[in-house]
Protein backbone atom coordinates (compact mmCIF):
# COMPACT_ATOMS: atom_id res chain seq x y z
CA UNK A 1 0.00 0.00 0.00
CA UNK A 2 1.76 3.15 -1.21
CA UNK A 3 0.52 6.28 0.53
CA UNK A 4 0.71 9.53 -1.43
CA UNK A 5 1.14 12.11 1.34
CA UNK A 6 0.77 14.94 -1.21
CA UNK A 7 -2.89 13.96 -1.50
CA UNK A 8 -3.43 15.35 1.99
CA UNK A 9 -2.05 18.76 1.01
CA UNK A 10 -4.69 19.61 -1.60
CA UNK A 11 -6.98 22.63 -0.96
CA UNK A 12 -9.46 21.84 1.81
CA UNK A 13 -13.09 22.89 2.20
CA UNK A 14 -12.34 24.09 5.75
CA UNK A 15 -10.32 26.96 4.27
CA UNK A 16 -7.08 26.10 6.04
CA UNK A 17 -3.85 25.15 4.35
CA UNK A 18 -2.99 21.86 6.01
CA UNK A 19 0.63 20.96 6.63
CA UNK A 20 2.25 17.53 6.67
CA UNK A 21 5.69 16.86 8.16
CA UNK A 22 6.10 13.39 6.62
CA UNK A 23 7.81 13.09 3.23
CA UNK A 24 6.89 9.49 2.52
CA UNK A 25 4.95 6.54 3.96
CA UNK A 26 5.30 2.99 2.65
CA UNK A 27 3.08 0.15 3.91
CA UNK A 28 3.80 -3.12 2.15
CA UNK A 29 5.50 -6.50 2.36
CA UNK A 30 9.26 -6.14 2.19
CA UNK A 31 9.12 -2.37 2.68
CA UNK A 32 12.23 -2.32 4.89
CA UNK A 33 14.33 -3.53 1.92
CA UNK A 34 13.76 -0.08 0.38
CA UNK A 35 15.78 1.57 3.14
CA UNK A 36 19.05 1.80 1.13
CA UNK A 37 17.15 3.26 -1.84
CA UNK A 38 15.48 5.85 0.39
CA UNK A 39 18.78 6.80 2.06
CA UNK A 40 20.25 7.33 -1.42
CA UNK A 41 17.68 10.01 -2.27
CA UNK A 42 18.99 13.57 -2.60
CA UNK A 43 17.21 14.62 0.59
CA UNK A 44 18.95 11.98 2.72
CA UNK A 45 22.24 10.95 1.09
CA UNK A 46 24.13 13.62 3.07
CA UNK A 47 23.50 11.75 6.31
CA UNK A 48 26.51 9.64 7.25
CA UNK A 49 26.21 9.26 11.04
CA UNK A 50 23.06 7.18 11.38
CA UNK A 51 21.96 5.58 14.63
CA UNK A 52 19.17 3.06 15.16
CA UNK A 53 17.23 3.22 18.42
CA UNK A 54 15.47 -0.01 19.36
CA UNK A 55 15.10 -2.38 22.27
CA UNK A 56 16.36 -5.94 22.56
CA UNK A 57 13.05 -7.38 21.31
CA UNK A 58 12.64 -5.05 18.34
CA UNK A 59 16.29 -5.54 17.44
CA UNK A 60 15.50 -9.21 16.94
CA UNK A 61 12.23 -8.48 15.11
CA UNK A 62 13.59 -5.91 12.65
CA UNK A 63 16.74 -4.22 13.92
CA UNK A 64 19.08 -6.93 12.63
CA UNK A 65 17.62 -6.50 9.15
CA UNK A 66 17.99 -2.70 9.31
CA UNK A 67 21.58 -3.14 10.52
CA UNK A 68 22.37 -5.38 7.56
CA UNK A 69 20.84 -2.91 5.09
CA UNK A 70 22.62 0.22 6.35
CA UNK A 71 26.43 -0.04 6.28
CA UNK A 72 28.13 1.73 9.17
CA UNK A 73 24.91 1.96 11.17
CA UNK A 74 25.43 2.60 14.88
CA UNK A 75 22.89 1.29 17.34
CA UNK A 76 21.40 2.08 20.73
CA UNK A 77 19.73 -1.10 21.96
CA UNK A 78 17.65 -0.47 25.09
CA UNK A 79 16.66 -2.95 27.79
CA UNK A 80 12.92 -3.64 27.24
CA UNK A 81 12.38 -4.46 30.93
CA UNK A 82 10.31 -1.59 32.38
CA UNK A 83 11.09 0.57 29.35
CA UNK A 84 8.59 3.42 29.12
CA UNK A 85 8.29 6.80 27.45
CA UNK A 86 9.45 8.64 30.56
CA UNK A 87 12.50 10.38 32.00
CA UNK A 88 14.16 7.01 32.63
CA UNK A 89 13.70 5.82 29.04
CA UNK A 90 15.00 9.14 27.74
CA UNK A 91 18.04 8.91 30.01
CA UNK A 92 18.78 5.32 28.97
CA UNK A 93 18.85 6.37 25.33
CA UNK A 94 20.86 9.49 26.16
CA UNK A 95 23.57 7.41 27.82
CA UNK A 96 23.95 5.29 24.69
CA UNK A 97 23.86 8.30 22.37
CA UNK A 98 26.62 9.96 24.42
CA UNK A 99 28.72 6.82 23.91
CA UNK A 100 28.03 6.79 20.16
CA UNK A 101 28.99 10.42 19.51
CA UNK A 102 28.02 12.24 16.32
CA UNK A 103 24.53 11.51 14.99
CA UNK A 104 22.79 13.25 12.08
CA UNK A 105 19.89 10.83 11.42
CA UNK A 106 18.02 8.41 13.67
CA UNK A 107 15.99 5.33 12.78
CA UNK A 108 13.35 4.27 15.32
CA UNK A 109 12.77 0.51 15.17
CA UNK A 110 10.01 -0.43 17.57
CA UNK A 111 6.53 0.55 18.68
CA UNK A 112 5.20 3.56 20.61
CA UNK A 113 7.74 3.80 23.43
CA UNK A 114 10.81 3.55 21.19
CA UNK A 115 9.31 6.12 18.81
CA UNK A 116 8.54 8.65 21.55
CA UNK A 117 12.05 8.31 22.97
CA UNK A 118 13.54 8.69 19.49
CA UNK A 119 11.42 11.69 18.46
CA UNK A 120 12.29 13.39 21.75
CA UNK A 121 16.02 13.06 21.10
CA UNK A 122 15.67 13.91 17.40
CA UNK A 123 13.95 17.16 18.36
CA UNK A 124 16.54 17.97 21.01
CA UNK A 125 19.34 17.46 18.47
CA UNK A 126 17.42 19.14 15.62
CA UNK A 127 17.90 16.13 13.35
CA UNK A 128 15.42 14.00 11.34
CA UNK A 129 14.44 10.41 11.99
CA UNK A 130 12.91 7.50 10.08
CA UNK A 131 10.23 5.20 11.47
CA UNK A 132 10.25 1.41 11.17
CA UNK A 133 7.19 0.27 13.17
CA UNK A 134 7.38 -3.26 14.54
CA UNK A 135 3.70 -3.43 15.53
CA UNK A 136 0.41 -1.78 14.50
CA UNK A 137 -0.06 -0.82 18.14
CA UNK A 138 -0.49 2.99 18.38
CA UNK A 139 -1.51 5.98 16.28
CA UNK A 140 1.46 8.07 17.41
CA UNK A 141 4.06 6.96 14.86
CA UNK A 142 3.80 10.23 12.89
CA UNK A 143 3.00 12.40 15.89
CA UNK A 144 4.77 15.74 16.26
CA UNK A 145 4.70 15.43 20.06
CA UNK A 146 6.30 12.92 22.40
CA UNK A 147 3.69 11.66 24.86
CA UNK A 148 5.63 11.13 28.09
CA UNK A 149 4.98 10.34 31.72
CA UNK A 150 7.40 12.81 33.28
CA UNK A 151 8.04 12.53 37.01
CA UNK A 152 4.54 11.10 37.41
CA UNK A 153 2.77 13.65 35.23
CA UNK A 154 1.38 12.92 31.76
CA UNK A 155 2.94 15.51 29.44
CA UNK A 156 3.20 16.15 25.72
CA UNK A 157 6.61 17.43 24.67
CA UNK A 158 7.12 19.25 21.39
CA UNK A 159 9.02 16.82 19.18
CA UNK A 160 9.30 15.83 15.50
CA UNK A 161 7.45 13.55 13.14
CA UNK A 162 9.48 10.99 11.20
CA UNK A 163 10.50 12.14 7.74
CA UNK A 164 9.78 8.66 6.35
CA UNK A 165 7.67 5.74 7.63
CA UNK A 166 8.71 2.30 6.39
CA UNK A 167 6.00 -0.08 7.62
CA UNK A 168 6.92 -3.60 6.53
CA UNK A 169 3.88 -5.90 6.67
CA UNK A 170 6.18 -8.91 7.06
CA UNK A 171 7.42 -7.32 10.29
CA UNK A 172 4.44 -5.64 11.98
CA UNK A 173 2.00 -8.46 11.16
CA UNK A 174 4.20 -10.82 13.19
CA UNK A 175 3.87 -8.76 16.38
CA UNK A 176 2.11 -10.34 19.37
CA UNK A 177 -1.67 -10.16 18.95
CA UNK A 178 -1.92 -8.15 22.15
CA UNK A 179 0.00 -5.27 20.52
CA UNK A 180 -2.23 -5.41 17.44
CA UNK A 181 -5.36 -5.38 19.61
CA UNK A 182 -3.95 -2.33 21.40
CA UNK A 183 -3.61 -0.57 18.03
CA UNK A 184 -7.16 -1.48 17.07
CA UNK A 185 -8.43 -0.07 20.37
CA UNK A 186 -6.42 3.14 19.95
CA UNK A 187 -7.93 3.66 16.50
CA UNK A 188 -11.47 2.84 17.67
CA UNK A 189 -10.99 5.57 20.29
CA UNK A 190 -11.45 8.11 17.48
CA UNK A 191 -15.21 7.56 17.75
CA UNK A 192 -15.41 9.46 21.03
CA UNK A 193 -12.56 11.85 20.15
CA UNK A 194 -14.40 12.97 17.02
CA UNK A 195 -17.70 13.24 18.90
CA UNK A 196 -16.03 15.44 21.53
CA UNK A 197 -14.63 17.67 18.77
CA UNK A 198 -17.97 17.95 16.98
CA UNK A 199 -19.94 18.71 20.15
CA UNK A 200 -17.47 21.40 21.21
CA UNK A 201 -17.69 22.92 17.72
CA UNK A 202 -21.49 23.05 18.02
CA UNK A 203 -21.28 24.84 21.37
CA UNK A 204 -18.26 27.15 20.99
CA UNK A 205 -17.53 27.37 17.28
CA UNK A 206 -14.12 25.75 17.83
CA UNK A 207 -12.42 25.11 14.49
CA UNK A 208 -13.25 21.78 12.93
CA UNK A 209 -12.40 20.23 9.55
CA UNK A 210 -15.11 17.99 8.13
CA UNK A 211 -12.70 16.46 5.63
CA UNK A 212 -10.36 15.36 8.43
CA UNK A 213 -13.33 13.89 10.30
CA UNK A 214 -14.45 12.05 7.17
CA UNK A 215 -10.92 10.72 6.65
CA UNK A 216 -10.98 9.29 10.18
CA UNK A 217 -14.45 7.77 9.79
CA UNK A 218 -13.36 5.98 6.60
CA UNK A 219 -10.40 4.53 8.49
CA UNK A 220 -12.78 3.37 11.24
CA UNK A 221 -15.07 1.70 8.68
CA UNK A 222 -12.07 -0.08 7.16
CA UNK A 223 -10.93 -1.23 10.60
CA UNK A 224 -14.36 -2.64 11.50
CA UNK A 225 -14.28 -4.69 8.30
CA UNK A 226 -10.73 -5.87 9.05
CA UNK A 227 -11.09 -7.06 12.66
CA UNK A 228 -11.82 -10.68 11.75
CA UNK A 229 -8.92 -10.62 9.28
CA UNK A 230 -6.55 -9.43 12.00
CA UNK A 231 -7.47 -12.43 14.12
CA UNK A 232 -6.73 -14.69 11.14
CA UNK A 233 -3.39 -13.03 10.37
CA UNK A 234 -4.56 -11.58 7.05
CA UNK A 235 -1.86 -9.24 5.66
CA UNK A 236 -4.38 -6.88 4.00
CA UNK A 237 -6.21 -6.44 7.33
CA UNK A 238 -2.93 -5.55 9.03
CA UNK A 239 -2.15 -3.00 6.34
CA UNK A 240 -5.59 -1.41 6.78
CA UNK A 241 -4.98 -1.10 10.52
CA UNK A 242 -1.51 0.40 10.05
CA UNK A 243 -2.87 2.79 7.41
CA UNK A 244 -5.64 3.89 9.80
CA UNK A 245 -3.16 4.47 12.61
CA UNK A 246 -0.85 6.51 10.38
CA UNK A 247 -3.85 8.41 9.01
CA UNK A 248 -4.82 9.36 12.55
CA UNK A 249 -1.33 10.75 13.05
CA UNK A 250 -1.62 12.73 9.81
CA UNK A 251 -4.98 14.09 10.99
CA UNK A 252 -3.20 15.50 14.05
CA UNK A 253 -0.51 17.06 11.85
CA UNK A 254 -3.12 18.60 9.57
CA UNK A 255 -5.08 20.03 12.51
CA UNK A 256 -1.99 21.20 14.38
CA UNK A 257 -2.96 19.38 17.58
CA UNK A 258 -4.33 16.05 18.81
CA UNK A 259 -8.01 17.08 18.72
CA UNK A 260 -9.05 14.57 15.98
CA UNK A 261 -7.45 11.67 17.85
CA UNK A 262 -7.76 12.30 21.57
CA UNK A 263 -10.81 12.99 23.71
CA UNK A 264 -12.45 11.67 26.86
CA UNK A 265 -11.20 8.12 26.20
CA UNK A 266 -7.58 9.31 26.24
CA UNK A 267 -8.12 11.46 29.33
CA UNK A 268 -9.28 8.35 31.19
CA UNK A 269 -6.17 6.49 30.08
CA UNK A 270 -3.99 9.43 31.19
CA UNK A 271 -5.66 9.48 34.61
CA UNK A 272 -4.85 5.81 35.17
CA UNK A 273 -1.29 6.33 33.90
CA UNK A 274 -0.84 9.15 36.42
CA UNK A 275 -1.78 6.67 39.18
CA UNK A 276 -4.24 9.04 40.84
CA UNK A 277 -6.80 6.37 41.74
CA UNK A 278 -4.66 3.30 41.28
CA UNK A 279 -1.19 1.84 41.50
CA UNK A 280 0.83 1.23 38.33
CA UNK A 281 -0.89 -1.08 35.84
CA UNK A 282 1.15 -2.88 33.20
CA UNK A 283 -1.10 -2.35 30.18
CA UNK A 284 -0.45 -0.83 26.79
CA UNK A 285 -1.65 2.67 25.93
CA UNK A 286 -4.24 1.38 23.44
CA UNK A 287 -5.59 -1.16 25.91
CA UNK A 288 -6.37 1.60 28.41
CA UNK A 289 -7.81 3.80 25.65
CA UNK A 290 -10.10 0.94 24.59
CA UNK A 291 -11.54 0.62 28.10
CA UNK A 292 -11.89 4.42 28.30
CA UNK A 293 -13.71 4.37 24.95
CA UNK A 294 -16.23 1.78 26.16
CA UNK A 295 -16.87 3.69 29.40
CA UNK A 296 -17.25 7.01 27.57
CA UNK A 297 -19.63 5.47 25.01
CA UNK A 298 -21.75 3.97 27.80
CA UNK A 299 -21.98 7.31 29.65
CA UNK A 300 -22.55 9.39 26.50
CA UNK A 301 -25.38 7.18 25.24
CA UNK A 302 -27.09 7.31 28.64
CA UNK A 303 -26.85 11.11 28.49
CA UNK A 304 -28.31 11.22 24.95
CA UNK A 305 -31.23 9.10 26.12
CA UNK A 306 -31.85 11.53 29.01
CA UNK A 307 -31.70 14.49 26.64
CA UNK A 308 -34.37 12.97 24.43
CA UNK A 309 -36.72 11.50 27.01
CA UNK A 310 -36.64 13.75 30.06
CA UNK A 311 -36.98 17.33 31.12
CA UNK A 312 -33.65 18.42 32.53
CA UNK A 313 -31.92 21.58 33.63
CA UNK A 314 -28.38 22.86 33.27
CA UNK A 315 -26.22 24.95 35.58
CA UNK A 316 -25.58 28.54 34.56
CA UNK A 317 -21.86 28.01 34.99
CA UNK A 318 -19.49 25.20 35.94
CA UNK A 319 -16.43 26.25 37.93
CA UNK A 320 -13.35 24.07 38.24
CA UNK A 321 -13.96 21.67 41.14
CA UNK A 322 -10.94 22.74 43.14
CA UNK A 323 -11.75 20.70 46.24
CA UNK A 324 -12.31 17.54 44.18
CA UNK A 325 -8.88 18.09 42.62
CA UNK A 326 -7.24 18.82 45.97
CA UNK A 327 -8.61 15.66 47.59
CA UNK A 328 -7.68 13.33 44.71
CA UNK A 329 -4.54 14.68 43.05
CA UNK A 330 -2.43 14.27 46.16
CA UNK A 331 1.00 13.31 44.77
CA UNK A 332 3.70 15.92 45.27
CA UNK A 333 3.06 18.86 42.94
CA UNK A 334 0.10 17.22 41.21
CA UNK A 335 -2.61 19.49 42.64
CA UNK A 336 -0.72 22.59 41.51
CA UNK A 337 -0.06 21.08 38.08
CA UNK A 338 -3.71 20.14 37.52
CA UNK A 339 -4.93 23.56 38.66
CA UNK A 340 -2.50 25.20 36.26
CA UNK A 341 -3.78 22.95 33.47
CA UNK A 342 -7.32 24.15 34.24
CA UNK A 343 -6.58 27.86 34.42
CA UNK A 344 -8.39 29.55 32.79
CA UNK A 345 -11.49 27.38 33.15
CA UNK A 346 -12.41 26.30 29.61
CA UNK A 347 -16.06 25.87 30.57
CA UNK A 348 -16.33 29.65 30.89
CA UNK A 349 -16.56 29.57 27.07
CA UNK A 350 -19.83 27.65 27.29
CA UNK A 351 -23.19 29.41 27.04
CA UNK A 352 -25.19 26.92 29.08
CA UNK A 353 -28.42 27.88 27.28
CA UNK A 354 -26.94 26.26 24.18
CA UNK A 355 -26.77 22.94 26.01
CA UNK A 356 -30.58 23.04 26.00
CA UNK A 357 -31.06 24.61 22.56
CA UNK A 358 -28.65 22.22 20.85
CA UNK A 359 -29.65 19.05 22.71
CA UNK A 360 -30.90 17.26 19.58
CA UNK A 361 -27.73 18.09 17.62
CA UNK A 362 -25.58 16.86 20.51
CA UNK A 363 -27.61 13.65 20.82
CA UNK A 364 -27.28 13.08 17.06
CA UNK A 365 -23.48 13.30 17.31
CA UNK A 366 -23.52 10.76 20.15
CA UNK A 367 -25.60 8.43 17.95
CA UNK A 368 -22.57 8.17 15.63
CA UNK A 369 -20.60 6.42 18.41
CA UNK A 370 -21.14 2.64 18.49
CA UNK A 371 -22.73 1.46 21.72
CA UNK A 372 -20.58 0.08 24.54
CA UNK A 373 -21.85 -3.40 23.63
CA UNK A 374 -20.91 -3.00 19.95
CA UNK A 375 -17.44 -1.73 20.86
CA UNK A 376 -16.97 -4.61 23.29
CA UNK A 377 -17.84 -7.07 20.51
CA UNK A 378 -15.37 -5.38 18.13
CA UNK A 379 -12.50 -5.65 20.61
CA UNK A 380 -13.48 -9.23 21.46
CA UNK A 381 -12.70 -10.16 17.82
CA UNK A 382 -9.03 -9.42 18.48
CA UNK A 383 -9.14 -10.59 22.11
CA UNK A 384 -8.59 -7.01 23.27
CA UNK A 385 -8.83 -5.58 26.78
CA UNK A 386 -12.37 -4.28 27.18
CA UNK A 387 -13.42 -3.72 30.79
CA UNK A 388 -12.35 -2.11 34.05
CA UNK A 389 -12.10 -5.61 35.50
CA UNK A 390 -9.66 -6.57 32.71
CA UNK A 391 -7.41 -3.73 33.95
CA UNK A 392 -7.71 -4.97 37.54
CA UNK A 393 -10.15 -2.24 38.64
CA UNK A 394 -13.60 -2.61 40.17
CA UNK A 395 -16.81 -0.99 38.95
CA UNK A 396 -16.46 2.00 41.29
CA UNK A 397 -13.71 3.25 38.96
CA UNK A 398 -16.29 4.25 36.35
CA UNK A 399 -17.75 7.06 38.46
CA UNK A 400 -14.38 8.19 39.87
CA UNK A 401 -12.76 8.19 36.43
CA UNK A 402 -15.65 10.10 34.86
CA UNK A 403 -15.40 12.81 37.54
CA UNK A 404 -11.64 13.31 37.52
CA UNK A 405 -10.40 12.50 34.01
CA UNK A 406 -11.70 15.70 32.33
CA UNK A 407 -9.26 17.70 34.43
CA UNK A 408 -6.06 16.01 33.21
CA UNK A 409 -6.05 17.98 29.93
CA UNK A 410 -7.02 21.51 28.94
CA UNK A 411 -9.60 20.37 26.41
CA UNK A 412 -13.39 20.53 26.31
CA UNK A 413 -14.98 17.10 25.98
CA UNK A 414 -18.56 16.01 26.44
CA UNK A 415 -17.38 14.17 29.57
CA UNK A 416 -16.50 17.56 31.04
CA UNK A 417 -19.62 19.27 29.68
CA UNK A 418 -21.77 16.66 31.43
CA UNK A 419 -20.99 18.42 34.72
CA UNK A 420 -23.51 21.11 33.66
CA UNK A 421 -26.46 18.71 33.43
CA UNK A 422 -28.96 17.90 36.18
CA UNK A 423 -28.74 14.18 35.27
CA UNK A 424 -24.92 14.10 35.66
CA UNK A 425 -24.84 11.96 38.81
CA UNK A 426 -27.15 9.41 37.23
CA UNK A 427 -25.28 8.88 33.98
CA UNK A 428 -21.74 8.57 35.35
CA UNK A 429 -22.71 5.75 37.72
CA UNK A 430 -22.98 2.11 36.70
Amino acid sequence: MKVDVKEFLKPCSCGRKHEIAVDDMIIEKGAVSKLPEILARDAYKKFQNIVMICDENTYEAAGKTVERLVPGLKKAVLDPENLHADEHGVEAAQNQLDRIGDVDLMIAVGSGTVHDITRYHAYERKIPFFSVPTAASVDGYVSTVAAMTWHGFKKSFTAVSPAVVIADTDIFSKAPMRLTASGAADLLGKYTALADWKITHILTGEYICEEICEMEYKALDALKNSLSGLAQGDAAAYEELMYGLLLSGLAMQMTGNSRPASGAEHHMSHLWEMEVLNDYIDYYHGEKVGVGLILASKIYHKAAEKMRSETFTVKKSMPVEEELIRVNFTKLGMYESIMEENTPNLLEEIDSKKLLDKKNEIAAVIDEIPSAGELTEMLAKVDGVRSLEDLGFDESFQEKTARLSPYVRARITFMRLLKFYSFYEEVIKN
